[in-house]
């Protein structure tokens, strides 16, 4: 954890609380109005409410040029990536996330390579190239064992870490673990989660990529969370196919797990592509170098698992399927491995944070 990133957060902080002229723009200010002081745990807890909408930055009469140089959403950004890095568990692993956008490409290089070279070992070099239709086609590239396997032990270990991390994020934070328990905090901060609420800029959007209100950042995070969910329906249901009713892979155009794996695809490839663009465009000075990495890395992997995705099922007939899915399965594999060590965590801090939030809140309006 940088010291300076701590000094400079609390610094900023405490001028935003003397002014409250942005206290419409997110949760962060309310949070904030509630304490005249803050400790480091709350400086944590602050930074991953903060959703990076920066309408505070371009409102701000404090920011550069004035010599106060206050740059609200860069501050927020810092000290909330290393948060990343301090929650991470096991601790030893937190270093992917320095030079993230590196380690997704080659641990997606190496997971496909290695689904490449177990095909051809195990089925030989027509499993990549030939052509395979009917029920289980799927599994004459790739084994039933080595496609489960490696996923279930990784999901395992995703649902732990991030457990862990969430453990951590309370304890250094200083929360008590009663806002965990609360239900009403976290129904209101499930709604705020589907709502994105707090991408909206207190209603008329973000400042995003540059200066002026939009919705669309809004938008595009709409589209990649509601693709992602539907995916991840449409693997549930095809699992339940598959084991409960005995029916193979690969399913009909009309079935519930293609209808609802193609929306869902669709959805994350607009959604990621439009996200990227903006990366790219966006006013680069109220934020942090340093994630730019973290940003593009996940997001690119998001599309390219969607991209793949959409062309293993457009061309699974044909003799390009087995190295489609080779592809597919390296990048998701990649995702799976990534994903407590990736930007895929900010939604786990952000969501806890909203918890705690909406516990304060109630606690406040019965003072």
């Amino acid at each position: 954890m940088s010291a300076n990133n701590l000094k400079e957060a609390e610094r900023v902080l405490t001028i935003c609380n003397a002014c409250r002229y942005c206290e419409g723009f997110c949760a962060v200010f309310p949070a904030m109005e509630l304490r005249r002081t803050f400790t480091v745990g709350d400086l944590k807890y602050l930074s991953n409410l903060c959703h990076n909408c920066r309408d505070c930055y371009y409102a701000c009469q404090y920011a550069p040029p004035h010599e106060f140089s206050l740059n609200f959403p860069k501050a927020m950004a810092e000290l909330r990536l290393d948060t990343y890095s301090e929650f991470a568990w096991p601790g030893f692993l937190a270093g992917l996330f320095r030079r993230n956008g590196l380690a997704v490409l080659l641990i997606s290089l190496i997971c496909i390579i290695s689904f490449a070279l177990i095909s051809l070992s195990s089925q030989g070099i027509t499993a990549l190239f030939g052509l395979h239709q009917g029920p289980n086609s799927f599994y004459k590239v790739i084994s039933y064992l080595t496609m489960i396997l490696p996923f279930s032990v990784l999901a395992i270990f995703i649902v732990v870490s991030l457990c862990k991390g969430i453990q951590h994020f309370w304890q250094e934070t200083g929360s008590s673990t009663k806002p965990l328990t609360d239900k009403k905090a976290n129904l209101q901060a499930i709604w705020d989660v589907l709502r994105l609420k707090y991408l909206d800029g207190g209603g008329y959007g973000c400042n995003y990529p540059d200066d002026k209100f939009s919705m669309i950042r809004r938008y595009l995070h709409h589209s990649v969370f509601y693709g992602f969910l539907l995916c991840l329906a449409s693997t549930t249901i095809a699992a339940l196919y598959d084991h409960l009713l005995h029916l193979p892979a690969p399913y009909p155009f009309l079935s519930w797990p293609v209808v609802l794996g193609t929306l869902g695809g669709l959805a994350l490839l607009v959604g990621t592509g439009g996200m990227l663009i903006l990366k790219f465009r966006m006013d680069r000075t109220p934020a942090t170098t340093k994630s730019f990495g973290l940003d593009i890395g996940f997001t690119s992997l998001l599309f390219l698992i969607s991209l793949s995705g959409l062309l293993l099922l457009l061309f699974r007939e044909t003799a390009g399927m087995g190295s489609l899915l080779i592809i597919h399965l390296g990048l998701v594999l990649a995702l799976f491995i990534t994903t407590p060590y990736g930007k895929f965590v900010h939604a786990v801090y952000r969501y806890a944070a909203l918890v705690r939030y909406a516990h304060e809140q109630a606690e406040a309006e019965q003072q």
